[in-house]
């Protein structure tokens, strides 16, 4: 396991600034946000010149360990052609995984593993690695029908947010169920209840040492991404807690 840093930590700051500071507090690698709000990489960009992206992503001299992707619309032919798109960007870059959001609460289950077989089907012939991320606001926020998710959708992985099962509505849910589905770990201190979903490090409920535990069980290899978000305003500076969270996590890998 090694240490990254989601550009989402510096949303405010542009891309290449963002990446200019995850280099200079020399985390290991960069886990790059793409969506249309924002200064940062969007899914319009992509359509674009891809070497030229890519290009500019190299000279930031950070490797990439994932991409954090949301398209302004859950599913249409411009969607997979973004997802395509941002895919190959991501085997230009040797970054392993493409993470995405699940279906909103509510919607069809059956609907969904059709939409996700064919989204896993686009990453995987560029070589990449398709993750759905746990949210609250999706089919994910239930730990149970997120690892269902996965094992309709063979090859499907887990983009695990522990934050949005820690601070849920109504108390803590248990996701055991999904450490031999995760691909990719972000992480924020979190509190227990729905108001505290992004803390000071050290006084959330949010326990690392558990955590890379079993993830250590599932023999995961992979990132764990340090993702305090900057927007909207956080009611304490963003950067020290990065760096806090990051020291943190290097003393326990």
């Amino acid at each position: 396991m090694y240490v990254a840093c989601s550009t989402l930590c510096f949303s405010g700051a542009p891309l290449d600034d963002a990446l200019r500071s995850i280099r200079e507090m020399n985390f290991a690698k960069a886990d790059i946000a793409v969506r249309e709000q924002g200064g940062h990489l969007k899914p319009s960009d992509l359509l674009g010149d891809l070497t030229k992206i890519c290009q500019r992503i190299k000279a930031s001299n950070v490797p990439v360990a994932a991409f954090h992707a949301a398209f302004p619309q859950p599913d249409n032919e411009l969607t997979r052609s973004q997802l395509r798109a941002v895919s190959r960007l991501a085997r230009l870059l040797a970054a392993p995984l493409v993470s995405v959001p699940a279906a909103d609460i509510g919607a069809d289950f059956a609907q969904e593993v059709e939409r996700l077989t064919g989204w896993y089907k686009i990453a995987s012939a560029e070589g990449v690695i398709l993750t759905i991320e746990t949210d609250s606001q999706t089919l994910t926020a239930d730990p149970d029908v997120a690892a269902e998710l996965c094992r309709h959708v063979p090859g499907l992985g887990i983009s695990l947010d522990p934050s949005h099962y820690i601070a849920a509505q109504g108390g803590p849910k248990n996701y055991d169920c999904l450490y031999p589905f995760v691909r990719h770990v972000r992480l924020r201190d979190s509190g227990n209840k729905p108001d505290a979903f992004q803390v000071r490090v050290g006084q959330g409920d949010l326990e690392y040492g558990r955590i890379i535990t079993q993830l250590d069980r599932c023999r995961y290899d992979r990132a764990l991404s340090v993702d305090v978000r900057n927007m909207p305003m956080p009611s304490f500076p963003v950067e020290p807690e990065v760096r806090k969270l990051k020291y943190l996590l290097e003393s326990l890998v």
